[in-house]
């Protein structure tokens, strides 16, 4: 399974279980909020470290870049996001 489809599991779970949702949206609290987002991942059953997200997180921004720019050196720069928890916890959120 892809690490996409883990997180938008867990967002699906946590929308249905408060006490879960809450359990996520407090890791932003943490003095290490990743890797305690990632300990909830594991107790879930989704096998995610913080080098996970962030290299899903960097892949799949440089296939949009690639896609919306062409990735020519010359393209526009595309201003995005490539992090993942920050996705998690703004669909948690709102």
């Amino acid at each position: 399974m892809e690490v996409g489809t883990y997180l938008e599991e867990l967002v699906g779970r946590a929308k249905r279980d408060e006490i879960l949702r809450d359990r996520i949206l407090a890791t932003g609290q943490c003095p290490q909020p990743l890797a305690a987002f990632c300990a909830i991942c594991r107790e879930q059953g989704f096998p995610l470290w913080e080098m996970d997200l962030i290299g899903a997180g960097e892949e799949f921004y440089a296939a949009m870049k690639r896609s919306t720019n062409g990735g020519g050196e010359n393209s526009p720069e595309l201003v995005g996001e490539d992090d993942f928890y920050s996705w998690v916890m703004a669909e948690l959120k709102g």
